[in-house]
C-alpha cells in the first residue's frame, strides 16, 4: 500500500549553500545566489527593489503578421539585481508571457455570442469592442518580481503579439504566439537580436543571463510557455504551466459541440481576440480583417462545431514532441474555465516522452498554482542545476477535498496507479433516481427525456424528479470512494429532431446546499458532447429522428474522493444553461439503457467499489 504523505513532512535533500556574505578574513565577497535543502533562498544583497535594474527593450522575430512588411518586433521587459550589472554576476531567468498586460476590451452588451437559438443557425452578429492601450515602459509588468528576483534569478516579461508595445497581430493560439517566446529565449541565449527601441539599430544583449530560461503563468499566460516548449527551443528547461489551454478546440468544442468555457456563456475565439487586441491602433485595421474578419470568420464554424484546419493549427499538442523542458503542470480539478483535459493531456504526453515531470493539482477552481516549495525546487534544479532530487519526488501532488492548498497529498502518479476501471449499468428509473450497477441487467428498455435549458443542471440534479432529464445513482455509499483518472461514458440514444446537445454530470448526491459546501461535496466531473459527430470529429451528419446512435466521451479527468453515506449519480440531459447552445425546448432524447454504461477509475477497483456498496 503506498502511503501519501504530506509536502510539508517531505525530506528534503540538499545542504547550506552560502556564497555572498562574508568570507572567513572578513572581506565581503560577491552576492551569489543560496541554496538551502534544495531550494533557492531569499538573498539580503537581492532583495532591496530600489537597486533592482529595469529596462525595456524589442526582441526582432521570424514573422510579419501585421502586414507593414517588417518582421515583428516583441516588447520585453526586464528586471534583474543590480549585481548583474555591477559584479558580472550572471543569473537564469524566469520569463511571463501574456496577452493581458497592456489592457483588455470592456465587457460591453453584445461582445460575446448570443447562444439563444436553434443548433445549426446562424447567431447575429456580435458588437467588437476596442482595448484601450494602456502604454507602461519600461515595467510591463510587476508579476513574479518579489518572489523570485530576491531568491537569485532575473525575471523577464513581454508582450504578446498584437499586445500592448508588441508589433503584430493576436491570432490566439497561431503559430506567432508560440514563436514570438521562442525568439525571446532565442535573445536570452545570445543567439538572435535585441534592440533598444521599436524601429532602430541599436542593440541589446543579454550578457547577464547563463542561458537558462524557466516559464510560467497562469491561464493565457500558462499557455505560452506550452506554446514556447513545443517550438524545442534551447534554453527553455523548465516550465510551470497553471491551468494552460493545450487545444482552443477543447476550450471552445466538446467532442464536436459548441461549448462555451465556464462562466463566459458564448465567447468563442474571435471574442477573446477583441478581448486581447491592444497592440497599435494603426495596425488595428489591417489585423481585424486578416484574423478576425478572415480567418477566424471562415475557420471557427460555429454552425457544426467540427474539427478542423483552423483549429488544428490552434492545437499545441500537435507538436507536443518537440518539447525539451522540465514540466511541473497545475490546475484545479473544478476548473470548469480551462478543463483538466488540457493538463492532464500534457502531463501524459511528457511523461511518456521520458521528460521530468510533476503535476499539482487542487479541488477549486480557475488559477492557483503550486505551493512555493514545489515552484522552488522545480527552478532550483532545472535553471540554477543544484541536485536537489526533485526527480525522486513524488510524481503527483493533489489537495484533498477539504485540506489547505499549501498542503497537498502526495501520491506516486496521476491517475492513481492502484486505480482500474469499474463499469457501471443502468437500471430504470430515471425520471427519478435509476440504478447504477457493477452487473448487468438485460432487458431494461428505453427512457425519454425532454430538453429545457431554462433548467440548470444544479436544479435537475437536486429535483426529485424531472422530465427534462434522466438520473441513475448507486447505493448508499458505505465507505468512501476515490475516482482518479478519467471517467467515460457510452450513451445510445435517439433524438426527436436532426440535432440536439448532449450533456453529462456526474454528481454526489444527496445535493449539499449547506452554507460553506463546496463544488466537490456535489459535482464530481462533467462532459458533453453533440451527437451529429457520433463517428467523427471532423465530419458530422444530421441525425435521423427515432435512430439510435452510440455516442462514447471522456468526462473531466479527476480525482475526488465520495465520502460514505452519498450517492453517485450520472445525470444525462440536453441543453447546459451554463456551457451550450439555448435552442428552444421540446427536443427529445431518448436512451437505451441496455446499451448505455458509464466507466469510473476507481482506486482499489471492482473490489474495492463493491466493498463501498457493502457487497
Amino acid at each position: 500500500m503506498d502511503y501519501p504523505v504530506r509536502l510539508k513532512s517531505i525530506v528534503l535533500t540538499g545542504a547550506l549553500l552560502v556564497i555572498g556574505a562574508f568570507s572567513s578574513l572578513g572581506q565581503e565577497t560577491k552576492a551569489t545566489p543560496i541554496f538551502k535543502n534544495g531550494e533557492a533562498q531569499i538573498v539580503d544583497a537581492f532583495k532591496d527593489p530600489s537597486k533592482w535594474i529595469r529596462h525595456d527593450l524589442w526582441v526582432e522575430t521570424t514573422f510579419d503578421t501585421d502586414g507593414d512588411g517588417k518582421l515583428d518586433r516583441m516588447h520585453v521587459a526586464v528586471t534583474r539585481p543590480e549585481q548583474t550589472e555591477s559584479e558580472g554576476l550572471k543569473l537564469p531567468v524566469i520569463y511571463i508571457s501574456s496577452p493581458y498586460f497592456a489592457g483588455v476590451a470592456p465587457n460591453v452588451d453584445g461582445l460575446f455570442w448570443d447562444v439563444n437559438h436553434e443548433l445549426g443557425e446562424t447567431a447575429k452578429e456580435r458588437v467588437h469592442a476596442e482595448v484601450t492601450r494602456i502604454d507602461k515602459r519600461p515595467v510591463i509588468s510587476n508579476s513574479h518580481i518579489q518572489k523570485w528576483v530576491p531568491r537569485g534569478y532575473i525575471v523577464v516579461h513581454s508582450s504578446s503579439p498584437g499586445t500592448g508595445l508588441s508589433q503584430g497581430a493576436p491570432t490566439v493560439g497561431g503559430h506567432n504566439e508560440s514563436l514570438a517566446p521562442k525568439a525571446v529565449i532565442d535573445w536570452l541565449c545570445g543567439r538572435i537580436n535585441g534592440y533598444k527601441t521599436i524601429d532602430g539599430d541599436s542593440l541589446v544583449t543579454a550578457y547577464w543571463s547563463t542561458g537558462k530560461v524557466g516559464m510560467t503563468g497562469t491561464s493565457y499566460n500558462g499557455t505560452l510557455p506550452v506554446a514556447a516548449a513545443t517550438t524545442g527551443v534551447d534554453g527553455l528547461e523548465a516550465i510551470i504551466p497553471i491551468a494552460p489551454v493545450t487545444s482552443f478546440y477543447n476550450y471552445y468544442r466538446s467532442n464536436g459541440l459548441v461549448r462555451s468555457p465556464g462562466g463566459y456563456l458564448g465567447e468563442d475565439v474571435d471574442v477573446l481576440y477583441d478581448f486581447i487586441h491592444s497592440g497599435a491602433e494603426a495596425n488595428r485595421p489591417y489585423n481585424n480583417k486578416t484574423v478576425r474578419d478572415t480567418e477566424m470568420k471562415n475557420g471557427m464554424d460555429r454552425i457544426t462545431g467540427d474539427y478542423n484546419d483552423f483549429w488544428k493549427v490552434r492545437n499545441l499538442m500537435d507538436n507536443a514532441q518537440n518539447m525539451k523542458a522540465a514540466l511541473l503542470m497545475s490546475h484545479g480539478f473544478n476548473d470548469w474555465n480551462v478543463m483538466t483535459e488540457h493538463s492532464y493531456g500534457l502531463y501524459a504526453k511528457a511523461k511518456e516522452m521520458g521528460l521530468p515531470t510533476q503535476i499539482f493539482y487542487h479541488q477549486n477552481g480557475h488559477g492557483g498554482p503550486p505551493p512555493i516549495k514545489l515552484m522552488n525546487r522545480w527552478f532550483t534544479r532545472y535553471l540554477h542545476g543544484i541536485k536537489n532530487d526533485v526527480e525522486n519526488d513524488a510524481k503527483a501532488w493533489i489537495v484533498r477535498e477539504h485540506d489547505n492548498k499549501s498542503e497537498p497529498t502526495a501520491y506516486k502518479d496521476y491517475p492513481n496507479p492502484e486505480a482500474s476501471n469499474v463499469t457501471l449499468y443502468l437500471t430504470t428509473g430515471g425520471e427519478k433516481a435509476g440504478g447504477l450497477k457493477t452487473s448487468k441487467v438485460k432487458k431494461q428498455g428505453k427512457e425519454t427525456l425532454v430538453d429545457d435549458y431554462s433548467f440548470s443542471g444544479k436544479d435537475l440534479a437536486k429535483a426529485e424528479a424531472s422530465k427534462h432529464r434522466l438520473l441513475y445513482v448507486t447505493p448508499k455509499l458505505t465507505k468512501d470512494v476515490h475516482i482518479s483518472g478519467i471517467p467515460k461514458v457510452t450513451i445510445k440514444l435517439a433524438s426527436s429532431k436532426s440535432a440536439a446537445n448532449l450533456s453529462v454530470w456526474l454528481v454526489s448526491l444527496p445535493w449539499n446546499e449547506q452554507e460553506g459546501a463546496k463544488i466537490t461535496d456535489n459535482i464530481i466531473t462533467r462532459g458533453w458532447a453533440d451527437p451529429q459527430n457520433h463517428k467523427s470529429l471532423t465530419e458530422s451528419k444530421p441525425l435521423k429522428p427515432e435512430t439510435f446512435y452510440e455516442v462514447s466521451f471522456n468526462l473531466m479527468p479527476d480525482d475526488q474522493i465520495i465520502k460514505a453515506g452519498q450517492q453517485i449519480g450520472l445525470m444525462v440531459f440536453s441543453s447546459d444553461k451554463e456551457f451550450t447552445l439555448h435552442p428552444k425546448a421540446g427536443t427529445e432524447l431518448t436512451v437505451d439503457l441496455d446499451g448505455t454504461s458509464l466507466t469510473l477509475p476507481v482506486v482499489g477497483g471492482v473490489e474495492g467499489f463493491n466493498g463501498a456498496l457493502g457487497k
